[in-house]
């Protein structure tokens, strides 16, 4: 499948089926829009076999001390921000872990920055300025694949030696794919305004940077099954979580005993647990957990 037509990228051409948009009304409009994005999670479960061996690698890099990175630029670095953001409270990693850049620098986040993703150099000193090194997992975002930033933010993450690149795009034999050791390229097709990759392209990035964050936490024993175990407890709902968790996996009879463990473990939610079901202080559960990798099933002794 061709990536363009008339040199166009497939994100850029007209939709067939939403020409009229402006004449309809609004209920049937808003169904034409329901209808396009339900096409989105074929497109991505296409790229699951891609997704998941960057789940691994960016796992990998994790457990060695390495960091993830997500660079891109407009609605697509906006995501990659968004995602890395809120790893830090899910699965209680610092900012130095997990991080994302954008074309343009923070200001972008809030405000489209104009020719900031046309910048190859900004891309380059990009990767220079986060100090990339061969422990770091670094993934590209850009629906068309050819914005020159990211583009060029790949390549020298690549020349610096990062363990993985991955590259996140929209589009069929996209060229970004060719500057990444792991392309995924989810084919949402034509926007349903044309040309606007914050609709269906930005859902498929979000869908698959949820994905590769999330597996990979789960790879690197974040997760009690299900769990949010890592959790930081920075407001009130949190600590009521970080509290039920205590209560519900460290079979703790009260509230009042789980905010107790909680407080010697200063907020630690797995630590916590593992002092209140294998009957230890915070110094032999915290061993116990060293021992079994940080994975809260391996330090309680359950079977697999």
């Amino acid at each position: 499948m061709n990536t363009t037509v008339l040199n166009i990228p497939l994100t850029e051409q007209p939709n067939p089926r939403t020409e009229n948009l402006d004449r309809l009304p609004t209920i049937e409009l808003l169904q034409r829009i329901n209808e396009e994005d339900a096409t989105v999670t074929d497109a991505v479960r296409k790229c699951l076999p891609q997704i998941a061996r960057a789940v691994d690698a960016v796992s990998d890099c994790l457990r060695g001390g390495g960091r993830l990175i997500y660079v891109g630029a407009g609605t697509s670095g906006r995501i990659g921000c968004l995602d890395a953001a809120e790893c830090l409270p899910t699965f209680g990693v610092s900012a130095e872990h997990v991080f994302g850049i954008i074309a343009g620098g923070e200001r972008a986040l809030l405000k489209a920055v104009e020719g900031a993703e046309d910048d190859r150099d900004a891309g380059i000193q990009s990767m220079d300025d986060a100090r990339i090194t061969a422990t770091d997992a670094v993934i590209g975002l850009s629906a068309s694949g050819g914005a020159p930033y990211v583009r060029a933010a790949l390549r020298r993450a690549r020349e610096r030696g990062a363990a993985i690149t991955v590259s996140v795009s929209c589009v069929p034999d996209a060229p970004l794919s060719e500057d990444a050791a792991i392309p995924i390229e989810a084919v949402t097709g034509p926007e349903v305004l044309t040309g606007s990759t914050r609709l269906k392209a930005g859902t498929a990035q979000k869908l698959i940077c949820n994905m590769i964050s999330t597996g990979a936490m789960i790879r690197w024993g974040k997760t009690y099954g299900n769990r949010m175990v890592d959790v930081q407890t920075t407001n009130d709902k949190l600590k009521e979580r970080a509290k039920r968790l205590v209560r519900e996996i460290g079979q703790v009879d009260s509230d009042d005993e789980a905010f107790r463990l909680l407080g010697e473990s200063s907020g630690a939610v797995k630590l916590a647990i593992v002092m209140a079901r294998r009957k230890v202080d915070a110094v032999a559960a915290q061993e116990l957990l060293d021992d079994a990798e940080g994975f809260l099933s391996i330090a309680l002794g359950e079977s697999e």
